[in-house]
């Protein structure tokens, strides 16, 4: 059966979601078809290379909320980078919608015991251990490594090359910046922003922004 897809955002990490949609087809033809895109607000370059690889906007995300698109889809995924924002129009999506698609490149590494929720979007490269959980609407980024046991919550972004180490718990909506480290058994709070290439050596509380070696 082929699910038909419709994919919330325009920008950077939508065509990065439609790399992985296009592999998923790849590796099993008839999968999935892609009717379209949905943006409030698309740029005139986001709409042009969009159609350049045959995919059209159908309207905005208020359509969604509404009830106003006009052709009929399977599933959804939302394909924003920025956690509040997915988080944001992950809650005003009516609970009547059509469920959200989780999307697992086929290079990606998947552990044992893994789950992933509703909404997921694992790039090429990413590796997850055993036994984590990645909750719903939450992103990985391509190259990202997250170790055994950890917890990843609601509408977390794990961005490109991220080390997210053994038994570590993230809260909802935080952002782990490109190549930051996050150390064995450590808990995130929700809604803190992990700074590009920093080292987490100790409990992030909730909202904290933080920034370099050792974060701070």
């Amino acid at each position: 059966m082929t699910v038909r897809l419709v994919v919330i955002g325009a920008g950077g990490f939508a065509r990065e979601t439609l790399d992985v949609i296009d592999a998923l087809e790849d590796a099993t033809p008839g999968s999935f078809h892609v009717l379209g895109v949905l943006d409030d607000d698309p740029s005139p370059h986001a709409v042009g290379i969009l159609a350049l690889r045959g995919v059209v906007v159908l309207g905005s995300v208020q359509d969604l909320f509404e009830g106003h698109l006009t052709e009929p889809f399977d599933a959804y995924v939302i394909a924003i980078g920025d956690p509040r924002v997915r988080a944001g129009i992950a809650d005003r999506i009516p609970q009547t919608t059509q469920p959200a698609a989780a999307l697992i490149h086929p290079q990606a590494i998947l552990g044992t015991g893994t789950i992933c929720e509703s909404g997921v979007v694992i790039c090429a490269g990413a590796v997850v251990s055993a036994n984590v959980i990645i909750g719903p609407h939450t992103h990985v980024n391509p190259n990202a490594t997250i170790g055994h046991d950890a917890v990843l919550g609601r509408a977390v972004s794990v961005n490109p090359a991220a080390v997210v180490s053994g038994a570590v718990d993230v809260g909802a909506e935080v952002l782990l910046g490109a190549a930051s480290v996050v150390l064995q058994g450590l808990t995130i709070g929700a809604g803190a922003v992990v700074g590009a290439s920093a080292c987490v050596t100790r409990d992030v509380p909730a909202g904290k922004v933080v920034m370099g070696v050792p974060a701070r």
